[in-house]
C-alpha cells in the first residue's frame, strides 16, 4: 500500500530524457516505485492522465533569507512549481555575523534580503537554521554562506587589504558555517567589501575550499563590457582551488555588448569544461535585473559602510568626481552609461515622501525633482541611507536564449522580497515563464530540456542529494500539470500576480497544491549539507 499513487502521467524524470507514461508510488515522503503499477493501491490516488509529471522545481538563487520568516512565505513559490529554494546568494547571507559590525552588515544587506527581526540569531549559521526550522514552511529551504558578510564581519567595510589575522578569522567562520550545513560559499564581487579583493586575495579568502567538492557560486566582478574578463578570473579561481565554481545570473549588460559577449563567453566556458574544470552557470529569463540602486556606483565609493557612503554622496567634491565617473567611466559596470537613466527604475523607496517615485525611471524622477539624473540619485540614496532597490533593463532576449540552450545552464530567479514598492515579476513567475514563453511559445527549449534546467541541473550544481529527479529513493517533490495551462501572469506593471496552472504539487510526499489550490499544509524541510 502506497501513501500516494500518481497514475498514468507523462513522466519527465528531470534528466532531459523524453517523457514516459508511468505511475509514481510514494511511501514515507520518498519515491518507492516508478513504472507500470496497475495493481497498486494507495491511500491517495491522483489521476494524471493527460498531464505531465515532473520533479519539483528548484531555485538555487533566491534572496529569501529573511522573507522566510514572514507569514505566507512559500505560496508564490509553490504556485510556479517550486518545492526547494536556496538563499544566501551573492555574498549577502543573513548569517553568520555579529559583534561590532552586525548593524553595519544588516544595513548594507537590507535592500537585498530585507529587514531583520530584532531577535534573529545571526551569529552562526547553525543558529539561523535552527530559527528557520522553528518556522513551519511549505517548501524545502537551504542556505549558502555569503563570503561578503564573512569578510565584513572579520574586517568591516573600511579595509581594502586584509591582514593575516583577518583571513584567519574569515576562514574559521567559513568552515563553521559549512560544518553547520551551508551548501556552498557565495560571492558578491560586485558588492562591498568583496569588490576590493584582487584575484589572488580572493583565492586566499577561499582557501578552505581547496581540493574539495563544496561549490563557490559567484556574482562576478563585472557583467557588462568586461564580462569576459570576469569569467577568466573565475576560471583562474577554479584552476587554483580545484573546486566547483558556479557563475550566477550570467549576462552581458549594455546594448553594445548584446549578441557579442555571450557567444564568446559560452565558447570559453565550454572549452574549459571539456578540459575538466567543474564550471556551471545559471540565468534568469528576463531582460531586466533587480538589485540595490547603489550597485550603479563605482566600487571605490562603497568603502567604509553606509555612513561613509552617505557622507561622500553629499560632499560637493566627491559628487563632482562621481558625476564625471558616471558620465565616462569604463573601469566598472557603469550601468547608467551602459543602459541609460531611462532604463533604471527605482522600485523600492522607504521614506513616505519618496514612495511616489516607486516604478518610475531615474530620468522621470529627475525631471519631477528638476535635477540632473546623477544628482537626483545621489540625493535619494543619501536620504534613504542607500536602501533603494532598482529594476534595470540590461540585456537582450537573444542572449538569454543562448544561455538557456547551453548544456551547463540552469534556471534561477534571483528574487528579492521587498515589503513595499514594486517587486520584479520574477519573484512570482520565473519558472512558469520558462514553460510558457521559452518552451511553448518560442520553442527555445524542449519541455524535457526545460524541466532538467529547473530540477536536476540545479541539484547537481549544489550537490543536493535526493533532489531534482523522479527516481526510486529520491524525495517525493513532484509537480503534476498540463503544460498548455501554465501561465506567468506577473508583469512589470503588475508584478504581484502569482503564476497559475499547477494542478498538484507535492513536497516530501505531502500535497501543497491539490486540484490547483494551495492546501496550507507544511511539509518543507530545512536542508543541510552533511
Amino acid at each position: 500500500m502506497y501513501d500516494l499513487l500518481i497514475r498514468g502521467g507523462m513522466v519527465l524524470d528531470g534528466s532531459g530524457a523524453d517523457g514516459v507514461r508511468a505511475d509514481v508510488g510514494v511511501i514515507g515522503g520518498k519515491i518507492a516505485a516508478l513504472g507500470a503499477l496497475p495493481e497498486a493501491q494507495a491511500q491517495t490516488v491522483v489521476d494524471a492522465r493527460g498531464k505531465t509529471v515532473t520533479p519539483g522545481f528548484i531555485d538555487i538563487h533566491r534572496h529569501g533569507d529573511l522573507a522566510a520568516f514572514r507569514p505566507g512565505f512559500g505560496a508564490l513559490e509553490l504556485q510556479q512549481g517550486l518545492t526547494t529554494v536556496i538563499n544566501g546568494n551573492c555574498g549577502l547571507s543573513a548569517a553568520p555575523f555579529g559583534g561590532e559590525n552586525r548593524q553595519q552588515i544588516l544595513e548594507y544587506i537590507k535592500p537585498i534580503v530585507g529587514q531583520a527581526q530584532d531577535d534573529l540569531p545571526t551569529e552562526s549559521m547553525a543558529g539561523y537554521l535552527a530559527a528557520l526550522e522553528k518556522t513551519p514552511s511549505p517548501l524545502n529551504q537551504g542556505m549558502l554562506v555569503g563570503a561578503g558578510v564573512l569578510r565584513a564581519d572579520a574586517a568591516g567595510y573600511g579595509i581594502r587589504r586584509l591582514e593575516t589575522a583577518h583571513y584567519r578569522r574569515l576562514h574559521g567562520a567559513m568552515e563553521r558555517a559549512l560544518a553547520d550545513g551551508a551548501w556552498g560559499v557565495s560571492l558578491g564581487l560586485g558588492y562591498a567589501p568583496e569588490c576590493f579583493y584582487t584575484t589572488q586575495e580572493l583565492i586566499r579568502a577561499l582557501e578552505p575550499l581547496r581540493n574539495g567538492s563544496i561549490p563557490v557560486t559567484v556574482h562576478m566582478r563585472e557583467e557588462g563590457s568586461a564580462v569576459d574578463e570576469a569569467v577568466e578570473e573565475m576560471i583562474t579561481v577554479a584552476r587554483a582551488l580545484h573546486c566547483p565554481v558556479h557563475i550566477s545570473h550570467l549576462k552581458a549588460m549594455g546594448k553594445g555588448n548584446w549578441q557579442k559577449k555571450i557567444p564568446q563567453v559560452l565558447r570559453r566556458l565550454e572549452q574549459v569544461r571539456q578540459e575538466g574544470l567543474e564550471l556551471s552557470w545559471d540565468v534568469y529569463p528576463y531582460t531586466a535585473g533587480s538589485t540595490q540602486l547603489l550597485h550603479i556606483m563605482p566600487p571605490d565609493l562603497l568603502q567604509g559602510g553606509t555612513e561613509e557612503v552617505c557622507r561622500r554622496l553629499m560632499d560637493p567634491k566627491a559628487r563632482e568626481c562621481l558625476s564625471r565617473r558616471l558620465k565616462t567611466g569604463t573601469d566598472f559596470d557603469n550601468i547608467s552609461l551602459l543602459v541609460g537613466w531611462d532604463n533604471i527604475i527605482m522600485s523600492t523607496l522607504n521614506r513616505p515622501e519618496n514612495q511616489q517615485y516607486a516604478g518610475k525611471s531615474v530620468a522621470q524622477i529627475a525631471a519631477l525633482r528638476q535635477q540632473e539624473p546623477d544628482a537626483c540619485v545621489f540625493d535619494l540614496l543619501a536620504e534613504e541611507r542607500c536602501t533603494i532597490t532598482m529594476i534595470d533593463f540590461i540585456t537582450c532576449e537573444q542572449d538569454i536564449a543562448r544561455i538557456l540552450q547551453s548544456d551547463a545552464a540552469n534556471v534561477i530567479s534571483d528574487s528579492t522580497y521587498p515589503t513595499q514598492g514594486r517587486p520584479h515579476p520574477r519573484l512570482y513567475g520565473t519558472f512558469a515563464r520558462v514553460l510558457e514563453k521559452y518552451v511553448r511559445q518560442e520553442r527555445v527549449l524542449t519541455l524535457p530540456q526545460a524541466v532538467a534546467k529547473m530540477t536536476d541541473l540545479p541539484a547537481q550544481a549544489l550537490g543536493l542529494p535526493g533532489k531534482g529527479r523522479l527516481a526510486v529513493g529520491y524525495d517525493a517533490d513532484i509537480n503534476v500539470f498540463e503544460p498548455a495551462q501554465i501561465r506567468e501572469n506577473a508583469t512589470y506593471d503588475a508584478p504581484a500576480r502569482p503564476a497559475s496552472g499547477m494542478d498538484y504539487t507535492f513536497v516530501n510526499g505531502t500535497a501543497a497544491i491539490w486540484q490547483g489550490a494551495l492546501t496550507g499544509r507544511v511539509a518543507g524541510r530545512i536542508l543541510r549539507r552533511e
